[in-house]
């Protein structure tokens, strides 16, 4: 089985563990990315090594003349490419070829060992010594599910200062004009808390499309967001969607946070995190998960609706978890509960990063602003310090300051 690079669901580059935004779009080089992968593909199930090899030329010539960051951006179509090139060539038989790009293609990053392990067009190679040890080092990088199994500690002892996390009041004027101007009351309706909170993530959902291949727009509020989307016929990154449904909470009283989900990513490959958001049920006084990117949440066994520290746990405990049947994508898949909860979601609930500040119009950059985040680190994560680490955008001129703790009940504090 071909290895199929979901690139609708990257959010934001990772640097440093944390992330920020891309750089200028390169249009004309994703229109070509994207036809190329789909002759790729064309190759691989026809296992035509010759065209294969032709296509693969033609990419390198274009992709070697990017620059170093749209390399990095880009990269995943190289390495999907490779992988599959490697497939070809383990379906008829050609076993030396097989690993020789197998071997290219982790070089180049590419890290899923719970996909290479099961995919049944590698079967011909697994008795391979090269192959056994050319694998072996992916289980630390690539097995997510025990990558975040390994990282189930925290300090809760850790005491060091942190700001205190705010949440805009709905009498804030730019929150009633939100409220306002798309009714969100009835969007919210008259049920019980939890309904309303789930009434948003729909509305949400199903107002704007998911597009994780592009920026979002400079200004970041829900208001200049939701009409740049309706102007331009567009939708948002998961970052983007987490801002609108954050502001659309706020705006009816209810008080959340987005929550950026990042990897260990300890060799700086994955370009790749998840935003969602926690909201609070003042009644059950409890934290649940809300993703609008995939109208998601998630439950237990008794339906109990779950918040993010209870769904890690469950996780690394091996808990029965259960996603809503209605989850999905854009409404062209459906988001199952096996390759979004213990393999997207396994890699990106590793390290947890939320502003400080919950309000509108909290993340666009301006000259003189300063914006804090605090960062929740399991114990097992290989940068701890410094605790405090600050920069200034060269172009925005906005400060950011990034707080580091090891401790969950900081982070998780009932507001």
């Amino acid at each position: 089985m071909k290895m199929i690079l979901k690139l609708p669901i990257l959010a934001m580059l990772l640097v440093a563990g944390i992330c920020i935004h891309a750089q200028q779009e390169n249009t004309v080089f994703r229109q070509f990315a994207e036809k190329q992968s789909g002759l790729f593909n064309k190759a691989y199930e026809s296992r035509d090594l010759e065209k294969y090899h032709t296509l693969l030329d033609e990419w390198n010539a274009k992709f070697s003349d990017l620059t170093n960051e749209e390399k990095r951006k880009f990269s995943n179509y190289s390495i999907n490419a490779l992988y599959n090139l490697s497939c070809t060539y383990a379906l008829l038989g050609k076993k030396q070829q097989a690993l020789d790009y197998l071997e290219k293609s982790i070089q180049q990053g590419y890290s899923n060992y719970q996909h290479i392990q099961a995919d049944k067009d590698l079967d011909g190679l697994r008795a391979e010594p090269r192959y056994v040890s050319m694998i072996r080092p992916l289980r630390e990088t690539g097995d997510y599910l025990y990558i975040l199994k390994k990282a189930g500690a925290y300090n809760h002892g850790d005491r060091r200062p942190l700001p205190a996390f705010t949440y805009q009041s709905a009498s804030a004027p730019e929150l009633i004009a939100l409220q306002k101007a798309f009714n969100l009351d009835s969007v919210a309706g008259s049920g019980n808390e939890l309904s309303k909170v789930l009434n948003l993530l729909h509305w949400v959902h199903e107002l704007i499309p998911h597009d994780g291949n592009h920026e979002n727009p400079v200004v970041k509020n829900a208001m200049s967001m939701i009409a740049v989307c309706k102007k331009d016929d567009r939708g948002l990154n998961c970052r983007g969607l987490a801002t609108v449904f954050n502001e659309a909470c706020l705006a009816v009283g209810f008080k959340s946070r987005m929550v950026t989900c990042l990897p260990k990513d300890s060799l700086g490959t994955d370009p790749d995190c998840h935003v969602i958001n926690m909201v609070y049920l003042p009644l059950a006084k409890k934290w649940i998960w809300a993703d609008p990117t995939n109208d998601a949440y998630v439950m237990n066994e008794k339906g109990e609706v779950l918040g993010i520290a209870e769904v890690r746990r469950s996780i690394i405990e091996g808990r029965q978890l259960i996603l809503n049947p209605t989850a999905n994508w854009n409404h062209r898949q459906s988001t199952t509960k096996e390759n979004y909860l213990y393999h997207y979601m396994a890699k990106n609930l590793y390290i947890l990063q939320c502003p400080v500040s919950s309000a509108y119009d909290i993340e666009t950059a301006a000259a003189g602003k300063t914006i804090e985040y605090i960062q929740l680190n399991p114990l097992d994560y290989f940068r701890q310090t410094p605790d405090k680490t600050q920069r200034t955008g060269s172009q925005s001129g906005t400060t950011y300051i990034y707080y580091n703790t090891n401790n969950p009940d900081t982070f998780f504090q009932i507001p």
